[in-house]
């Protein structure tokens, strides 16, 4: 926990209110101390309902892991997008920071000696302490994770709570009337200058949530991470609250008020009060904590930032060979090289650092916002599996803690409109990037944790259906074991309907054929179900047109996919009205054929052959993390070429494939290319015993047919079961 919270303290306690404390008193006069406190109550909220899912996904990503796991890909890339870059322009931001105050350091010092160097007065030394700095940390961060900055830290504190004691005991030698006159006006522009100064200045507590974007590093995450939230903030606010006392109080003689100090130097305030107090010590102090300050700031957020962008590529949202790890020190170098380079370029390339900043503070409040409705939907859908950690007083806390980071947002975006061009700017970015780089190997990899992971649908709000008809007793048990890898009981629904085949003036006395098969069939489903512990509602119509009837009753369910059962796929089947029906579905299908009394549990290897069209890498995907999540199975895709291919085709055959797999399988599948005339023969040849051939076709309309001559052949040459999948037209 020591270290979490040393991720927070470093990012929030200094450089903010070193930085902001000007502006909040030059707006409000003493009532910044108010607009502080009540920063740190939206604050405290808000790192509550932060505490809340970081406890529920102990890992790194902060709110872009929260929007991954209950929004949509695209919403989470959105998230992700504008908090990596909120992260490095606080990250710039604080370097230059870092790069001022170590100058003015030097100046001083050199100062003292009588002689100051031309080059401290050169433009170029900010940049230039800035870069050589940020480049040292990401070197640190290389080699060894974390980013909590003990010592600093320790050192940081101490400093500041030398100027809040010398304060106080100025206060106590100070005449009480003195005092209360320094406090009056407490609010010099009224109500409305107490919310401006709370835009202004809310930034100023940022740096908790940098926790959670780290989360996966901390240790015992579901208790440590909430205590380390409310920890930091509770030191920030301990040192922000008396050091704003003290400054108003103390910081100025009789005939100045803090307003009005403010408002002609509001970047050196804190200085110059210091300085009024404790003299040229309480300077010093000031130069020390901002040097501290704004080190530890630069290197939580590089660090944070670094962790968002790992989190990312590995949901392929960002390019994945950034989250290449280093085998010796087990870091993840390449984030942190790619983070360090975008914080250097915007050090050099930045026009127009404070509005890049505004939008920094605009970008954070808004995702606060979005992390409070997260929480409540974490909540609401999280029944069975609550949090560890949970946010008293709820819907309070989300509700009120959004509305209040919402307006502030508001605020912001009003008050400096720079800002959110800015932000919208860098979101048309990563819009484009997203929809023609990431968006195809993104979708699948979120489609792969769904099938993986498939409490994620429950937590997205999503409970899918899926329709299994089953006309053949023999089959039920292999349906009904698919449809619940599919979909399992307790993200969504396995609906098992059966149709009663009967003329339309059908007499159930006269004719109880029928009803003997649908008791046959029945028996068999519950059977099954019973023993594979499959929950599954059952539906029988009656019908004289049972395909007609199952597309009616997937069209009024609004099934998610149906999965259909042939005992052979035959010459029959390929002008069947099964066809019709197929096409005529707009849904995902999947269509098993299988051995009579055919186990699923048996099929330990799959065959996955790759040379049409494709069109189906989602439901491929779906269907291969699903078959893999209960039971351990050895995927290989398998590509047949002519022997006579050239051996550049042969390569560039092997390439496509391995990124075929990869994208719909991962790194663990086999890849296999084979030279050979008969296609057939190596594919059934391939499948072998305890084997699974999936067969992926396209349907692009009502009369496009399923099952083609390949298909058919296939079958024949094979008892290995099938399975043909078919995405939504």
């Amino acid at each position: 926990m020591i270290g979490a919270t040393g991720v927070g303290v470093g990012a929030i306690v200094g450089g903010g209110i070193l930085a902001l404390a000007g502006v909040a008193f030059a707006t409000t006069g003493p009532g910044a101390i108010l607009a502080f406190a009540l920063n740190g109550v939206i604050a405290l909220l808000t790192a509550l309902s932060f505490a809340e899912m970081s406890s529920k996904f102990p890992e790194s990503g902060g709110t872009y892991l929260f929007s991954r796991k209950v929004l949509s890909v695209e919403s989470a890339f959105t998230v992700g997008w504008v908090v990596w870059f909120a992260s490095i322009v606080a990250a710039v931001l604080y370097a230059i920071g870092f790069g001022s105050f170590a100058a003015l350091m030097l100046r001083e010092l050199y100062a003292l000696q009588g002689v100051v160097p031309e080059w401290l007065n050169d433009s170029r030394i900010t940049p230039a302490i800035a870069l050589s700095t940020t480049l040292g940390l990401a070197l640190v961060l290389m080699v060894r994770s974390g980013g909590g900055g003990a010592w600093v830290n320790i050192a940081k504190v101490i400093v500041f709570s030398v100027l809040i004691l010398g304060g106080f005991w100025a206060i106590a030698g100070q005449d009480v009337t003195r005092t209360t006159h320094a406090m009056s006006p407490f609010l010099i522009a009224g109500t409305g200058g107490l919310i401006q100064a709370m835009g202004y200045s809310f930034i100023a507590l940022q740096g908790f949530d940098l926790i959670a974007a780290v989360g996966g590093e901390v240790r015992d995450p579901a208790k440590n991470i909430p205590r380390a939230m409310i920890l930091s903030l509770v030191i920030a606010l301990s040192i922000y609250l008396p050091l704003l006392f003290v400054l108003v109080v103390v910081g100025t003689d009789a005939n100045l008020s803090i307003a009005r100090l403010a408002t002609d130097d509001p970047e050196t305030v804190v200085a110059v009060a210091a300085k009024q107090f404790l003299g040229v010590t309480g300077y010093w102090l000031v130069i020390i904590a901002a040097v501290l300050s704004m080190f530890t700031a630069l290197q939580a957020n590089l660090f944070a930032a670094s962790r968002i962008a790992l989190a990312m590529s590995r949901d392929h949202t960002l390019p994945a060979w950034i989250a290449h790890t280093s085998k010796r020190w087990r870091t993840p170098y390449v984030a942190v090289l790619v983070t360090m380079l975008l914080i250097g370029a915007l050090i050099i390339a930045l026009p127009d650092v404070a509005a890049a900043g505004a939008a920094s503070s605009l970008i954070f409040l808004v995702t606060f916002a979005i992390a409070h409705v997260l929480a409540i939907l974490v909540r609401r859908r999280s029944q069975d599996s609550p949090p560890p950690f949970r946010a008293p007083f709820y819907p309070f806390v989300p509700i009120v803690g959004g509305v209040s980071c919402l307006g502030l947002a508001i605020f912001q975006g009003v008050a400096v409109p720079a800002a959110g061009s800015i932000a919208v700017g860098w979101l048309s970015v990563g819009g484009i990037l997203f929809l023609t780089l990431f968006a195809r190997r993104a979708r699948l990899t979120d489609v792969s944790n769904l099938a993986s992971h498939p409490e994620l649908a429950r937590l997205r709000g999503s409970t899918p259906l899926v329709l299994v008809p089953i006309a053949n007793p023999h089959n039920a048990a292999a349906m009904l074991a698919l449809a619940d890898t599919l979909v399992p009981w307790y993200v969504g629904r396995v609906l098992v309907q059966t149709v009663v085949v009967a003329p339309v003036d059908w007499d159930p006395v006269a004719e109880p054929a029928p009803l003997k098969r649908l008791s046959n069939v029945q028996t068999r489903v519950l059977q099954a179900a019973m023993r594979l512990g499959v929950h599954c509602e059952t539906l029988t119509t009656v019908s004289s047109k049972p395909l007609e009837e199952i597309a009616r009753v997937a069209k009024m369910h609004r099934c998610e996919s149906v999965l259909l059962g042939l005992s052979e796929i035959t010459e029959d089947s390929f002008d069947s009205p099964l066809e019709g029906l197929l096409g005529e579905l707009a849904t995902d299908v999947v269509v098993l054929r299988a051995p009579r009394d055919w186990d699923l549990a048996q099929a330990d290897r799959i065959l996955v052959p790759i040379g049409g069209r494709g069109g189906h890498d989602y439901l491929l995907t779906r269907l291969l993390s699903s078959l893999s999540r209960k039971q351990k199975r050895q995927v290989k895709f398998l590509r047949v070429v002519p022997t006579c291919i050239l051996p550049v085709d042969r390569r560039r055959v092997a390439r496509d494939l391995k990124r075929t797999a990869e994208e719909n399988s991962g790194s663990d599948c086999e890849q296999e290319v084979v030279e050979s005339n008969d296609v057939l023969g190596t594919i059934a040849s391939q499948a072998g015993d305890n084997g699974l051939i999936i067969l992926g076709v396209q349907r692009l309309g009502p009369k496009q047919k399923l099952f083609g001559d390949f298909t058919r052949l296939l079958a024949r040459q094979t008892d290995a079961p099938i399975i043909i999948i078919s995405r939504r037209g």
